[in-house]
């Protein structure tokens, strides 16, 4: 089947005004919308009020196996589910993140699902939007210049140089920036020092705009980030230095969600933009607390696999809005079992491996071991799982067959092919008639650990719980962090691994379901203001690099204004 590009998929939709978007959703126009052209608004957060009694929608999370660097489709499956959900008379709303320009100008692409299933108007999408991130980086790097100026005006608070938590942000995959020096030049040009760049989506603020529940909310969590210590190593707070709120002021737009639809029309709520293997990886609870008074089904997605996003949607996300999932769409392809066995390497912009689109069902069988783990760990929330997978051209009905007998016997409660991509909602009909079944059916979510649990304690339980890790092992410094953190008073919140996503544990190059391995925690950072601990498992990074040829070189405006090549 000749399938055109997304972008020209996206440019030939028939999008319907903004307004009927919201009143498919009881929405008022007039005063429930702030309209950014035709096909985009924002919704005002006074409509949470207006909206408070009415019934709450089911909810639905999508998650995945352990992607390949290509990915599996989780967005495009999530806004797929959104579609055929309409197509069997429900009415459903979509959530989901704003995609970060780092990989939409990178290698992996955007975030606006593909084919025909997408979130449109595709280019404000994965651009600007409204925005959002542009505000972020605004907010967080006010921060990062009044915290210089604190210095070199005199240093009232005694903040340590040397021991400064709070970096500058930039939207762009740019690994020049990750180490940098400040203050180079004359006296007048600052206090030198070491510091550094991370991208915009793996600022706290960013992370905060996902997890806050209102303005004054907001205005709290930033107050409360830590940006430094003194020298009597106590923390410094965005709040100490004067700076929490001009920093809520450039983000009072950017709290209010956006409102945008499916190349169906479906009705989508685009908001926040956590990075998932550095923050929580999950788009915005206001979005999520507005798309549930607004329709029978709620359909979010969580970022990478479901040992990072998932984890953190069922540990974070809901232990701090509430929300409890109905049921999880667990996606996977053939082509990432496959891979799963260990034989295969993917590597984003060279030609697959021919032998990943051979069928071969004993390898699909092998590497399914992924696919089985990760419902195990599904089933330990509660929560109703449903596998869905996404087929490519040169899957065969055997092996199709093998991953539908090996999750049912693993405890799926349904597993069928799922063709939106190439068909649109229609493609994911008996999909969504599964998950309307799933969210049917007795749900006894939990939490993975409770609040009080010792911060070694909660991250020993989701390293061997979830990753299946022997034990963790833990660097000096981020043994004596966890005691100051404890001391502090932070002890109660929760934990946000930052790990790989290639992997159930910190090594990329583990595949399957490994076992016998020990968690390495290099590093280990507080977000108070967000809310959550996050330690860093191996080599993560928070600003990724460009590779050789990224996307950006295709991207550019022909004779009549119109971008191409995104995509």
């Amino acid at each position: 089947m000749n399938i055109p590009s997304d972008l020209t998929i996206a440019q030939n939709a028939k999008l319907v005004h903004i307004n009927d978007i919201a009143e498919m959703m009881g929405l008022n126009p007039e005063t429930d919308l702030e309209h950014y052209g035709k096909y985009v608004a924002k919704i005002n957060l006074d409509a949470l009020d207006r909206l408070k009694d009415r019934p709450d929608a089911k909810y639905v999370d999508v998650t995945a196996i352990t992607p390949t660097p290509l990915g599996e489709g989780k967005s495009t499956t999530t806004v797929g589910i959104g579609q055929a959900l309409k197509q069997i008379g429900k009415n459903a709303i979509i959530t989901l993140r704003q995609p970060s320009q780092g990989p939409t100008f990178g290698i992996k692409g955007g975030a606006a699902g593909g084919g025909y299933s997408q979130i449109v108007p595709m280019e404000n999408f994965n651009l600007h939007l409204t925005g959002d991130i542009h505000a972020i980086s605004a907010a967080h790097n006010l921060i990062s210049a009044m915290l210089d100026a604190h210095i070199y005006n005199g240093n009232a608070l005694n903040i340590d140089i040397h021991n400064i938590a709070w970096r500058r942000v930039v939207d762009l995959n740019d690994r020049a920036l990750r180490n940098i020096i400040l203050g180079l030049g004359k006296r007048f040009d600052g206090v030198p020092r070491q510091s550094g760049y991370d991208i915009t989506v793996a600022s706290e603020i960013m992370a905060i705009l996902a997890l806050t529940t209102s303005l004054q909310d907001m205005r709290a969590r930033i107050g409360k980030m830590v940006i430094a210590y003194d020298k009597e190593k106590n923390p410094v707070t965005a709040e100490d230095i004067r700076a929490a709120g001009a920093a809520t002021v450039l983000m009072k737009e950017a709290i209010k969600p956006n409102l945008m639809q499916s190349l169906e029309n479906t009705p989508a709520l685009v908001h926040a933009g956590p990075f998932a293997n550095i923050a929580h990886g999950n788009s915005s609870i206001l979005a999520d607390l507005i798309a549930m008074k607004c329709g029978d089904y709620v359909v979010t997605e969580s970022g990478f696999g479901a040992d990072i996003g998932a984890e953190k949607f069922f540990n974070i996300k809901s232990r701090i809005s509430g929300l409890k999932p109905n049921a999880v769409v667990l996606v996977t392809t053939i082509r990432a079992l496959k891979a799963h066995t260990g034989k295969y390497r993917i590597i984003p912009g060279r030609p697959i491996d021919p032998g990943l689109q051979e069928e071969n069902v004993p390898d699909v069988e092998a590497g399914a071991v992924n696919m089985v783990r990760h419902l195990e760990n599904l089933k330990k929330f509660g929560v109703n799982p449903v596998v869905a997978i996404n087929v490519f051209a040169d899957d065969t009905e055997r092996e199709i067959q093998a991953v539908r007998e090996i999750a049912l016997a693993a405890g799926a409660t349904g597993a069928t092919v799922a063709r939106h991509w190439a068909q649109g909602g229609a493609g994911a009909v008996e999909l969504a008639e599964m998950i309307v079944s799933a969210c049917d059916m007795p749900n006894d979510f939990r939490l993975l650990y409770p609040d009080d649990m010792a911060i070694k304690d909660k991250i020993e339980t989701i390293a061997t719980e979830i990753y299946r890790a022997d034990g963790v092992d833990y660097a000096p410094a981020a043994s004596r962090k966890i005691r100051q953190y404890e001391e502090q008073g932070l002890r109660d919140l929760p934990i946000c691994m930052a790990k790989t996503h290639l992997s159930l544990s910190d090594n990329p190059k583990l595949k399957g379901a490994p076992d016998g391995f020990r968690i390495t925690i290099t590093d280990i950072r507080a977000s108070a203001g967000a809310g959550f601990i996050y330690p860093l498992c191996g080599n993560v990074r928070t600003m990724p690099g460009l590779g050789r040829t990224p996307a950006a070189m295709n991207v550019d405006i022909d004779d009549e204004g119109k971008v191409v090549g995104l995509f």
